[in-house]
């Protein structure tokens, strides 16, 4: 059967079908209007039941909710923790409101089950209407939820679903994005990747510290890691790898690196990624900068060459909350020149793994660039901290065991049948 039959079929929801760990669940009757043929590649049409204290526990059902697998921090983070939760306690998919297919094959490759609820780029009352039926055909033990759009339609339509558990995800330094201050008592429990955030959402919106988590990314220092060979001579790059929005404040970078082009000829700006402010960015590097001496690259699922190629990484965000993009460079011992905004200074210490300057500062931001420009020893020296830093508070499978004890602990107290008893690794 073909993908355009399975889309017919599925009402225009296309599901990658992908093995995985079968689930231990007792015999169950099918879902109204699942019969034969429903088609291959469709989400299992069977309703996950809690099991009877006779027979066996199975693994609870997880899905995670994005609104899409463009490249960026969130999606590849979600996808970390998709493919390396315990698949004896939790069984896990994806679900992606609109159509970015940047990780797709990660996620193929990683063996994780993905289901489209739509293929544009935008996301209408279609995809949600599509979030309501699928919550309503197969239902979940616990429902995730990560970036804005997620978080707030995700727990508004699981609690009218009848979602058992739900759990969100503040990953931003900007809450009222999606409406905390009015929808944090539909989730059940939520999760902060930096103290900022966690400190703010307690302090303004007096949301009670019982339910909230703090759970700092993680990185696989294994994967990223420095490169076989130190670059030596050449060309220095100065690297910035970030969605081209306006959070990311790509003006004030292309300012300070004209500021250090003159004093530094030999040095180039590679910009990665994509996003509305592209084309903008483009005229105002074309306009100031030197010709020659910038670059514009597309977002990758590989970043590891651009790291170990590279000299320092830059990052000149107005907002962020613990950027994956600063982890992974440092886990690739480049040194990092940064703004001090959201989590940031709990990721680069000033003067130890980088720089640290105020944000829309373009003198400071390039005075910091350029000292890194000129001092190779000061270089490998941030960069070999910041890698050390990395391993020991920001390891992967530290930040997954976290969220297995989260969610167990979740489970247990609301559904104590669903996991497997005394489950863990």
């Amino acid at each position: 059967m073909d993908r355009k039959e399975i889309e017919r079929r599925a009402g225009g929801v296309f599901c990658t079908r992908l093995p995985r760990p079968p689930l231990k669940l007792p015999s169950q009757p099918p879902l109204r209007g699942w019969g034969k043929g429903f088609g291959e590649g469709i989400v299992s049409g069977r309703r996950p039941l809690a099991p009877s204290p006779k027979e066996p526990c199975r693994p609870a059902r997880l899905v995670f909710l994005l609104e899409e697998l463009k490249f960026g921090g969130t999606q590849r983070q979600a996808l970390q923790l998709a493919r390396r939760l315990d698949p004896n306690q939790f069984q896990v998919e994806i679900w992606s409101l609109a159509g970015g297919m940047d990780l797709a094959p990660v996620a193929a490759e990683w063996q994780i089950p993905v289901v489209w609820l739509g293929r544009g780029d935008w996301v209408g009352p279609a995809n949600l209407a599509r979030v309501w039926r699928w919550l309503q055909k197969a239902p979940v033990d616990l429902l995730v939820l990560f970036t804005a759009l997620p978080n707030i339609w995700g727990r508004l339509l699981g609690r009218l679903a009848g979602a058992p558990l739900i759990v969100g995800n503040i990953r931003g330094n900007t809450p009222y994005r999606q409406h905390e201050r009015w929808l944090w008592p539909l989730a059940d429990h939520l999760v902060c990747n930096n103290a900022a955030v966690r400190t703010r959402l307690t302090e303004s919106y007096r949301i009670p510290p019982a339910r909230l988590s703090l759970i700092y990314n993680g990185v696989d220092t294994d994967f990223f890691r420095p490169g076989a060979l130190a670059q030596t001579g050449g060309r220095l790059k100065v690297l910035s790898v970030a969605r081209m929005v306006p959070d990311k404040d790509h003006a004030t970078l292309v300012r300070a690196f004209q500021l250090v082009a003159g004093a530094h000829p030999e040095a180039e700006l590679w910009m990665v990624g994509e996003g509305s402010r592209k084309s903008a960015i483009e005229g105002w590097a074309a306009r100031l900068l030197p010709p020659g001496r910038v670059r514009f690259l597309p977002g990758q699922a590989d970043l590891r060459p651009l790291f170990q190629e590279a000299d320092l990484l830059v990052l000149s965000s107005v907002t962020e909350a613990l950027p994956n993009v600063v982890l992974e460079a440092m886990a690739c011992g480049l040194p990092v020149v940064a703004t001090r905004v959201g989590g940031l200074p709990e990721l680069v210490v000033s003067g130890e793994t980088g720089w640290l300057a105020p944000p829309r500062d373009v003198a400071a931001l390039a005075g910091a660039i350029g000292q890194l420009l000129g001092d190779p020893d000061t270089r490998r020296a941030f960069g070999r901290a910041g890698r050390e830093r990395v391993v020991k508070e920001f390891a992967l499978e530290a930040m997954v065991r976290r969220h297995e004890d989260l969610f167990a602990r979740l489970l247990n107290h609301r559904r104590p049948g669903v996991r497997p008893a005394g489950g863990g690794r």
